[in-house]
């Protein structure tokens, strides 16, 4: 959005609430104008209040609600002058009320401090924000569940300690990280729940003397209620730290799927084809073809790791109610939800794109001593202990060199009998390991079905938090009384 910021002077002097040879170092214009859409809706949603209790008159809270529109599209436009000296978003809007409405554009802080005002703007702003993140992670989700289908049935190693460790099926892996991003929304959807609650009316603390309804503003913003003690409201800022978080924690999920990719096309690994989708060339190297998309998704981690903290730190120790630290509340969020949205996109792209070589993948998996712990439960089944067991394959594989086929098992132990060789195929193993949530193909197309089950639940919720959401629109848009 285009926007004109003016220095000190403007129309008409400061405010003297904002006057103060400090007011650069007070400045959070540059940060806090993206919200206002949400400033100007909650304004809307206030002045209405004030007309339905009385507070104003019905012609006086259709004026204000006119005046505010009238000023939004300026912003949108980007015809509005922002003025720095004015401090903030809210100080700015207000101002502009004034000179466009005189006496009357005063009277939209009625019964209201910038302390509850800023405390619904970030709810309003974080409500918009959850449902952005949650449908890029949804698009992610397609991606892998696109890919798992593909590949349901595709035997590869699966790894531990980056040692391979058992088969399983690629459609199997790509759907782990299907489940983590479920989580990932899940979360987003919790902590959505918890920050859909209006702090308008709290004041500075202490609420007001005149007789305001802050239901009335909490239902017109889409808020499933209001706040319950007018401190809390003004001072919790746990609705942001919860989301740094579930970002975080999304980040490093990311970081992730990002790592597994950068090994992947390493041509050490070479499960996945080279790809322009993958990221750049190289500057020098002409057969260079870099994964950069998945590079940058591990670095981006630590970023939104270090939003998280920055927050934790301003509020640690605060006493209530409102204090000046929390002006730096907003920067880091806006940070990760811009890093993890741009994070999302480009992994969905890049993801969509992978050309997977089955054949080294089945190669890689066909090394028979990933199926020693088959030849173990084999024992098993036979009624060895499983401690004696896992010990008798442990000894037959101390030689580095040992051939695993079925003779060198039977002169080895006589336990393993002449279907032992049934044991050493990586498919047979596979389609073995049909218990729930195993990577059997049968197993993995009946998590599939689930995960798809998942996506339309997803859907659900993304359809209910933009109800929500649509009500900011059309506060700012719909014709004022």
């Amino acid at each position: 959005m285009a926007v004109t910021v003016e220095s000190k002077g403007g129309a008409g002097p400061a405010p003297s609430y904002v006057t103060t040879p400090a007011w650069r170092f007070l400045l959070s214009l540059p940060v806090d104008r993206r919200l206002a859409r949400h400033d100007v809706a909650g304004s809307i949603a206030h002045v209405q209040m004030l007309g339905d209790v009385g507070i104003l008159t019905r012609e006086e809270a259709g004026a204000l609600a006119r005046g505010l529109q009238r000023i939004y599209r300026d912003i949108e436009t980007g015809s509005f002058r922002w003025r720095e000296d004015l401090e903030d978003v809210h100080t700015n809007i207000e101002a502009r009320l004034t000179e466009d409405l005189g006496p009357l554009g005063a009277k939209v802080h009625t019964a209201r401090s910038r302390n509850d005002q800023i405390a619904l703007d970030e709810r309003l702003y974080l409500r918009e924000a959850v449902a952005g993140v949650q449908q890029e992670i949804l698009r992610l989700q397609l991606a892998l569940l696109d890919l798992a289908e593909a590949h349901a049935a595709a035997p590869m190693p699966g790894y531990t300690h980056l040692q391979r460790a058992q088969p399983v099926t690629l459609g199997h892996h790509l759907l782990a990280h299907f489940w983590r991003l479920s989580r990932d929304h899940r979360r987003l959807s919790d902590a959505f729940d918890r920050a859909n609650v209006s702090p308008l009316g709290a004041g500075a603390l202490a609420g007001s003397t005149l007789p305001i309804d802050p239901a009335i503003t909490a239902r017109a913003l889409g808020f499933a209620g209001p706040f319950e003690n007018s401190i809390d409201a003004v001072s919790d800022r746990d609705y942001f730290a919860e989301v740094l978080f579930d970002l975080a924690l999304l980040a490093v999920h990311l970081s992730s799927l990002g790592e597994e990719v950068v090994l992947w096309a390493s041509q050490e690994i070479a499960f996945v084809r080279p790809a322009a989708a993958l990221g750049s060339g190289s500057s020098l190297m002409p057969q260079k073809r870099n994964p950069d998309v998945a590079e940058l998704a591990r670095g981006k981690a630590g970023r939104v790791i270090g939003d998280l903290v920055s927050l934790l730190a301003t509020l640690k120790s605060l006493p209530l109610a409102y204090n000046r630290d929390l002006q730096e509340d907003k920067a880091p969020v806006f940070d990760a939800v811009e890093q993890v949205l741009g994070t999302l996109d480009a992994l969905t792209s890049t993801v969509s794109a992978l050309e997977f070589d089955e054949a080294r993948l089945e190669a890689a998996a066909s090394d028979p001593r990933i199926l020693a712990a088959d030849l173990a439960e084999y024992l098993v089944s036979r009624g060895v202990p499983f401690r004696e067991a896992h010990e008798t394959v442990g000894r037959f594989l101390a030689d580095p060199d040992a051939t695993m086929d079925a003779n060198a098992l039977r002169n080895f132990d006589p336990r393993f009998g002449e279907d032992v060789a049934a044991i050493l195929d990586v498919k047979a193993s596979l389609a073995r390991r049909g218990t729930h949530g195993g990577p059997s193909p049968q197993a993995v197309k009946a998590q599939i079905a689930r995960a798809h089950d998942v996506v339309g639940l997803e859907r659900y919720s993304l359809s209910k938090h933009a109800e929500s959401v649509e009500l900011v629109d059309r506060l700012l848009k719909e014709e004022a009384p």
